[in-house]
């Protein structure tokens, strides 16, 4: 990643903490699941201590369930190991205010071992490694995520009391680009899209959805890592501004049998002068290497579905008809195909629509990243477009459960490759741990079909 000027400069920081308009200071990082762990410190004490040396943090925050139980199927932390701690080392590139939270800013850590090596399977690890072997092309990536969530008039305790049933959504009714349909919640719109620009995020626009209180707040795209940690500082301030203002939000992949929150991921390259490398002379105005790119996605889309992905919930979106992809498939601004190509000369790029909104994006872009390396490295042809309805042709289809992507995933010989045995491994025990327990779980589909009339 080349230099950039930070949000907040450390500098900065020191005359905010000493003026006492800072007295908190967050150091964090993307866990499996995408959400952001770490402490709060003393400002004062993050400058004269933690800023040089970091902090340590138990190292089973990446040998956990969703429900921050302890499970057993990690070789890098367990009972046996001791549970012992990794160490998060500040990113000042990452430095910024959270205007949502009075006085306090916030880094993103990189996570590493007490010899300094880096902890491999973390996913902004995962994510930094690709970008290396990208760069080691000549080439970087440019990123864009596409973020929906639903919101409720309930609050986040009120959904939990109610075991999330009955729960009053922000709208009524289908409001897909509905200046109306945003106006009726734009005080929380608002201040979500000014408060995420006073972090640093560069907001483009909200808009309304199909899913009754369905709402997307786009942002403008920059280089892979500084997206997919602003994504991170989003989802969770999101939710925090939410909580706020006596309202909750999901961005579960499908909340109900309507449409689901999808989460799609845009991607373009440039080379080392910052120039596109995407478009050219070739079919669809598309150069060389964005046509072995692509091809590498297709290739391996099925591979890799665990990344885009990662949660039983996440397969109930790919329904046909649902704006959600079920067919490996490329086509021109085609939005029944897994990936879409759009835009022209240097705006040109993909997107994968696989991801839904519970997607770790540091996960997601590396997988595309090393799908689009394989294509090139391999120089694979790409077939030909889709040009009709991706739902009805005859495509391979993409996973339909958790339980077959973590097989297509652990069986990858271009995952091994790409990201190592130990990552595989990991995140093939991360998708066994959800599957066992959803297995042992009982529904409420269950009860409502089994209690009287079985």
């Amino acid at each position: 990643m080349a230099d950039r000027t930070p949000p907040l400069a450390i500098d900065r920081l020191r005359i905010l903490v000493e003026g006492g308009e800072i007295d908190t200071v967050v150091l964090a990082f993307p866990d499996m699941q995408g959400r952001l762990q770490g402490k709060r410190f003393a400002a004062a004490f993050f400058l004269d201590e933690v800023l040089e040396h970091g902090s340590e943090g138990c190292n089973y925050l990446l040998a956990v369930d969703t429900d921050m139980n302890t499970v057993d199927g990690y070789e890098m932390s367990s009972w046996d190991r001791g549970y012992g701690d990794f160490v998060m080392r500040p990113d000042l590139s990452t430095l910024r205010r959270l205007p949502w939270n009075e006085g306090t800013a916030l880094l993103i850590a990189d996570l590493a071992w007490s010899d300094g090596s880096p902890v491999v399977a973390a996913p902004r690890q995962i994510l930094r490694r690709q970008l290396e072997r990208l760069a080691g092309h000549g080439l970087t990536a440019h990123v864009g995520t596409e973020l929906e969530f639903i919101v409720f008039k309930d609050t986040f305790e009120q959904a939990w009391d109610s075991g999330y049933r009955g729960l009053t959504p922000a709208n009524q009714y289908n409001i897909d680009y509905s200046v109306l349909g945003t106006g009726r919640i734009e005080p929380l719109l608002r201040r979500i899209r000014n408060e995420m620009a006073a972090a640093g995020l560069t907001v483009e626009s909200a808009k309304g959805e199909c899913n009754p209180g369905q709402h997307e707040i786009a942002f403008k795209y920059d280089e892979a890592l500084v997206t997919c940690d602003q994504h991170a500082i989003y989802k969770t301030g999101a939710k925090e501004i939410a909580s706020q203002e006596g309202v909750s939000l999901t961005f579960m992949a499908k909340y109900n049998e309507r449409e689901g929150n999808s989460c799609h991921v845009h991607l373009s390259l440039r080379d080392e002068q910052g120039a596109g490398v995407m478009a050219g002379d070739g079919p669809g105005g598309m150069s060389p290497v964005m046509r072995h790119f692509l091809a590498g996605q297709l290739a391996v889309l099925r591979d890799f579905s665990l990344l885009y992905a990662p949660t039983i919930n996440s397969y109930k979106r790919f329904q046909p008809g649902s704006f959600a992809p079920t067919a490996v498939a490329w086509g021109y601004d085609n939005r029944t195909c897994s990936l879409r190509v759009v835009g022209h000369g240097r705006s040109l790029r993909f997107e994968n629509r696989l991801p839904g909104g519970d997607v770790n994006p540091h996960l997601a872009v590396a997988g595309m990243i090393a799908a689009g390396l394989y294509g090139i490295e391999n120089a694979l042809e790409l077939p030909e477009p889709c040009a009709g309805n991706a739902y009805t042709a005859e495509y391979e289809h993409v996973p339909t459960t958790l339980r077959e992507a973590a097989e297509l995933w652990e069986n990858s010989p271009v995952a091994r490759a790409a990201f190592g045995d130990d990552v595989v491994a990991h995140y093939r025990n991360m998708a066994r741990v959800e599957v066992d327990a959803f297995d042992a779980a009982v529904t409420d589909w269950e009860l409502r079909r089994s209690f009287e009339r079985l």
